[in-house]
């Protein structure tokens, strides 16, 4: 189910309400040109609404003894403003599904499906039907069904070319395989999954380096390997199979994404108040995009760990006993891993020690 605020408010004044500025014939060419991208996300639960004012999905209590259902909401925040600049908007929603899904996945939690809000100044069919092509392909990275939307055409409150993106997810837990705090042990090994880049966090700071040391977004990088605006845009790497995966292989005591405030914050918030994770900044070197981000912003380390995730996109806590066959699993999956602490006796911080080995 999808629709366009436009088609949705339609009364038969199409002449006025296009004359204040709402293009309803684009909303409904939007929709058709987005259905083949949201097909590839379908899961046999869905079940089909013929009056299109909601998405339905049949939640199979057969395969649970006491299923718990677990949401998030999120947003992709200023990395828009870029995808604007670059003008290039199939991979915006990628970055949305993995702000929503991954953040399920820290629960343990599967998940089943998830909905989309678009607002825009004025739609243009072939710019939104890209930014949802983004989002089916993250969906069909993380194995859920996009089962709805909603596209809002606000003319007077945003410029024609602006637009935001939001969405929603629902998965869900078998209610004593919940992760967490109260399941993590003086030591447990902390594993790091590397990340793709700046993820989705930290983008206010990164439009400011770009103003403030008058970068060109459109200029190839060597160091980076590409145009910068291209490697600021590398869509977030999707987290939710992978993680789905390793639990299902070896004890899993928590989970944490690492988003918005760095490594040391964001899995703080996974341990017990009685243990600290002891991480080790020798383990790896972070992406060469960070290195470019400080220099040319002179950015100090602090600030640099207290914005961005510096590398680490996801961590998980396992049992001392199934590290190695966990950094297996990960590696066999494509995904960077590697022992990047333990967890010791403390007050529920994470700490970061050491020096980061160089490139």
């Amino acid at each position: 189910m999808r629709r366009t605020r436009g088609a949705a408010d339609s009364t038969g004044t199409t002449g006025a309400y296009a004359a204040a500025g709402v293009d309803i014939a684009a909303g409904e060419r939007a929709v058709d040109l987005m259905k083949r991208h949201v097909a590839r996300t379908r899961r046999p639960e869905q079940v089909t609404d013929a009056s299109g004012f909601a998405g339905l999905f049949r939640l199979d209590t057969a395969k649970y003894k006491d299923p718990v259902l677990a949401t998030s909401t999120d947003g992709v925040g200023t990395k828009i403003l870029l995808a604007r600049q670059m003008d290039r908007h199939d991979t915006i929603g990628v970055d949305l599904v993995a702000m929503v899904i991954d953040d399920l996945v820290v629960s343990g939690a599967e998940p089943l499906f998830m909905t989309d809000y678009i607002a825009t100044g004025a739609v243009v069919p072939e710019k939104i039907a890209e930014i949802v092509g983004g989002i089916a392909e993250g969906c069909h990275q993380a194995g859920c069904a996009l089962i709805g939307g909603e596209t809002a055409e606000h003319p007077g409150v945003m410029e024609p070319e602006e637009y935001d993106l939001a969405g929603a997810g629902t998965g869900v837990v078998e209610g004593d395989a919940i992760l967490g705090p109260d399941r993590v042990r003086e030591g447990d090994v902390v594993i790091a999954m590397g990340a793709s880049g700046p993820h989705s966090n930290g983008y206010s700071l990164v439009r400011r380096i770009v103003d403030s040391a008058d970068l060109d977004l459109h200029a190839a990088v060597p160091e980076l390997g590409g145009v910068l605006g291209e490697v600021l845009l590398t869509p977030t790497r999707i987290y939710a199979k992978d993680c789905a995966a390793l639990t299902d292989a070896v004890e899993v005591h928590a989970y944490s994404h690492i988003t918005g405030g760095g490594l040391e914050a964001n899995l703080s918030r996974s341990l017990p108040k009685d243990l600290d994770a002891d991480l080790d900044r020798s383990t790896w070197a972070p992406l060469p995009v960070f290195d470019y981000l400080a220099e040319k912003g002179r950015i100090s380390r602090e600030d640099m760990e207290a914005t961005f995730n510096m590398g680490v996109g996801m961590v998980a806590i396992v049992a001392e006993q199934d590290t190695e066959r966990a950094l297996r699993l990960l590696t066999e999956r494509d995904v960077p891993a590697w022992r990047l602490g333990m967890v010791r006796k403390g007050s529920g911080r994470a700490v970061l020690n050491g020096e980061y080995r160089t490139a």
